[in-house]
Parts: C-alpha cells; structure tokens; sequence
C-alpha cells in the first residue's frame, strides 16, 4: 500500500470520545491491486489447459466466482490501509474499530469506506500550576540509622523469664501446658503437652484462644471449649472434618519478657561482624545514602504522577479501564511464569481472595489510566509534540538489528501512535518534575505521628501522599525510562536489616 494512495481521509468527531474516518483510495491503484491479485491467483491455482500463471482473467473468474477477486481486493484495501489512516490522522484509538457496510472494489474506479473507533478523551486538569510533593531528605539522618540499627536488635532477640507478677498481654511470650479433647471427649496428642513456648498474635490459634489467656499469671490456668473454625488455622489444620469441638485446659508456666541486645562495640563485632558501633553507623549510613540516590529519581515521578492524576476532571473512559486492566494483568502472569510460581501460590503468600486481586488490578488501572490522562493533558497545554525524528530514535534505541524495518512494520500496524503517546508522555514527565515544588518529608516525625491514635479518619488526599513518598505505582506511563535497581552499597547490613523487617 503506497502512502500517497488516498485521494482524501475525511474525519469526524462523533458522540461518547467516537470518530469517525472515511478513506477513499485511487482507482489507480485500486486497478493495481486488482491486476496482482489475478496474477496470484493464476500462479497458486491449477487451472486445466493452461500452464502455472497463465490462465486468463474470465477462466479464473469462472473458475473461483464472479466475485472472489474483487472480495480480496476489498480485504486487502480495508485492512492494509485503516491503520495507515489512523497514524495519519493522528488519532489515539483505545478500541478496535467499527466498520460500515460497504461494496466490492470495481475496477477504473476510486474505492471508498469508512469505520468509527473510539479514541483517547481529551480529559482536562483542575490546574496546570506545579505539583507540590513531599520526598525524603537526600543523605542518611541519624534518626534513620537509629532505625536500622532497631531493626536490627529486634533480630537478634533473646527471652528470660517475667516476675510471677507479669499478666499475659496480646502480644506476650508465654510457656505453657495444655490438654486438648475433641467432642467425644478424646485426647488429641497433637495439642496435648507438658511444656510448649508460644507467642500471642501469631494466628498459630484462633484469635479466642488468644482471649482466654490474656490477663493470667504463671500457674494459673483457663479451662475452656472452643467451636471448630470452617477455615482453621495451621495448628488445628489436621483436625477439619474430625470434632465439631476441642475443649482446652491451659495453665501458663511462666511469661517471658523479650530482650534485645545493648548497642555497644562487643556487639556490633561479635554479632554483627563490624569494628565498632561507628564502624556499623558509617556503613548503614552508606547504605541508605546510596539507595536514597538510586530511588530518588523513582520517589520523586512517582510522587508528581499521583499528584497530577488527582487534578483529573471527568470520568476514564471504560475502554481505556478494560485496556489497562488487560496490560496489568498480562504483565502480572508474565512475571509469575518467569518466576515459576503459580497464582494459587501468589495468593497464598500475599494473603488476599482472587476477589480482592482483581479489586488491585482494577484500582491500579483506574490510577495508571488517570496518570495517562493527565500527562496527555499537560502536554497538550504546554504544545509538546512528537516528531518524526523522536519516533525513529525510539526504534534505534530499541537495539533490533533493523530499526527502520520495524518502524515500517509499526506503521503498517497502525502502532506508530503509541510511541508518538510515549514520547510526549516522557517529555510531559520530565516537565513536571523539573517544575515540581518538593518540602523535604521527615520520615522519622512521621513514623512517630503515625504511632499516635488517630483523631480521625485520614483524608483521601494525605493518603495518596504518602503513597506516592513510598509506594511503587501501579504502572508506568508508556516509553519512560525503568529506573536502575538499588545499588547493594553494603549487602550485609541491607540482608540483616530485611531479615530483621
């Protein structure tokens, strides 16, 4: 299909973010096409009394059906040239396209159809001002390294025995002894013991067994029944389906009171494998100095990005939801394949129902769709715009071995757009966070308020600040550089700290 093929594109905005495009193509090339197709047709199909390629146009017309060049033609037209028109007409479709009824292709004649698809909305934002974020101080606070440095006692805990005085609390270590019976009053050896350590909250029980041991002391006892849960925990797994009831006799032996270790030099060698306590400081301020900087640049988009989605005004078109939820989860499953884990496991180890995973997904399509949106916004604000020479460096940047042969193949496809879409969007992006207005965020000050008991439900609108100072989004906006992975300044420090997390 020649590019200068048309003889006019007409296009027209419709209702509900819907155009429509009418193409009329040359009778010259319309009589081209028709001319090869016979040409085909004679060399792919055997015809009596004439040799491979040579079996005149009626013959084959007879052969075949009045109509069946003229259909193939009117294929071939239709879908080699609607994706060619849409790159031209600079459309952004998030649908695939609707076509009209139309005639065959006749030869010495001008071939016209036309289709309607949807199209990306031209969405406005509530303010084009710059976004105000919130990021963390550049560089390692000592409160910071206090922090890490806490992580890492709390892994390396110890227990002693608590006065005979000390009451069991919701979270306290405790040994205990136990007898367990099922409803027909049998014993069950697998609960039953002399001696066993446990530790409240762990869900190891149901929360009511939990309940009845808070507020004793060593040697006093709860003697007490408790229904079978239709979903049991790991300790009463084995008994689904065998007692409607297990009755308890538990007498606490002792309660333990958790010791960390002191922060001194002896420690810090001995446990911890460094010089000294500033031997350790200097190394974990390294460490989070170095991921800070490698993070920054992530913190900082993502920060912009969720606070220029919030300035969206009007509705994301369902399309453009289905489309994005559809990306989401395709890359979901992609990285669960090259991880080799299931999704019944996934599940597991996050702890969530299919149900609130697909509630995930669907949010995070609605934040990336609104993120899309008002980046196209901005751009169109400011007249940012892609050229031809932008597009083709994104093909050689791509690194295949013939990247003008893979643009053509974009073009072709009707693809072109999404990288002129990704280019103004990295440009938006960039704008937006040289123009962003950042108020350095304490996170130790905000740790601590978040200790306190709230007053009141936290507005909507802190809560995405936070979000955007720490989480990761949920999707990037097409042909955005990916961030380099953390540098491991200090793997050992980083590898204890997760550990103690």
């Amino acid at each position: 299909m020649m590019e200068d093929s048309y003889v006019e594109t007409k296009v027209e905005a419709l209702e509900d973010n819907r155009t429509k495009v009418t193409v009329t193509v040359d009778a010259a090339d319309i009589d081209a096409r028709i001319k090869k197709t016979y040409k085909d047709f004679a060399n792919k199909y055997n015809f009596p009394g004439f040799r491979k390629g040579k079996a005149p146009r009626p013959i084959i017309d007879n052969a075949l059906g009045a109509e069946a060049v003229r259909a193939t033609v009117t294929d071939d037209v239709v879908n080699g040239t609607y994706p060619l028109a849409i790159d031209d007409c600079d459309l952004y479709p998030i649908a695939k396209p609707e076509f009209d009824e139309t005639d065959l292709v006749e030869a010495g004649k001008p071939y016209t159809f036309s289709f309607t698809v949807t199209v990306k909305p031209e969405i406005e934002i509530s303010s084009y001002e710059p976004v105000e974020i919130e990021l963390p101080a550049e560089g390692t606070t000592d409160a910071e390294i206090d922090e890490q440095i806490d992580a890492l006692r709390e892994h390396y805990y110890s227990f002693e025995d608590a006065s005979a005085a000390t009451k069991v609390k919701e979270d306290s270590y405790i040994d205990l002894a136990m007898k367990a019976t099922d409803d027909k009053g049998e014993e069950i050896p697998s609960l039953t013991t002399e001696n066993r350590p446990y530790g409240l909250g762990a869900n190891l029980f149901p929360a009511e067994f939990d309940e009845q041991l808070v507020g004793l002391k060593k040697g006093q006892t709860a003697t007490f029944t408790l229904d079978m849960p239709a979903d049991p925990p790991i300790m009463l797994s084995a008994l689904a389906g065998k007692t409607e009831k297990i009755n308890f006799e538990v007498e606490v032996k002792v309660v333990k009171k958790k010791i960390v270790p002191e922060v001194n030099d002896e420690w810090a060698k001995e446990q911890m494998g460094f010089e000294s306590v500033e031997d350790l400081r200097a190394r974990i301020a390294e460490s989070v100095t170095s991921q800070k900087a490698d993070m920054m640049p992530r913190l900082k988009e993502n920060a912009c990005l969720y606070a220029l989605a919030e300035r969206v005004e009007g509705d994301v078109p369902e399309a453009m939801l289905e489309d994005a939820e559809a990306s989401l989860i395709q890359d979901f499953f992609q990285q669960l394949q090259s991880q080799g884990m299931t999704f019944d496991v996934y599940l597991a180890q996050q702890g969530i129902t299919p149900d609130q995973f697909k509630e995930d997904v669907k949010k995070q399509a609605e934040d990336m769709s609104k993120q899309d949106l008002a980046l196209d916004a901005w751009a169109r604000h400011f007249g940012m715009e892609a050229t031809a020479e932008e597009v083709t460096e994104e093909f050689v940047k791509s690194g295949v071995e013939d990247p003008a042969a893979l643009e053509a193949e974009w073009r072709s496809n009707g693809q072109l757009h999404m990288v002129r879409q990704g280019v103004i969007r990295t440009k938006a992006v960039k704008d937006i966070m040289d123009k962003a207005v950042v108020t350095e965020l304490d996170l130790s000050k905000k740790k601590d308020e978040e200790k306190k008991p709230a007053k009141k439900a936290a507005a909507k609108k802190t809560a995405k600040k936070d979000e955007a100072a720490g989480d990761e989004p949920a999707k990037k906006p097409a042909k955005k550089a990916a961030p380099k992975k953390a540098a491991k300044k200090d793997e050992d420090v980083e590898a204890k700290a997760d550990d103690a997390e």
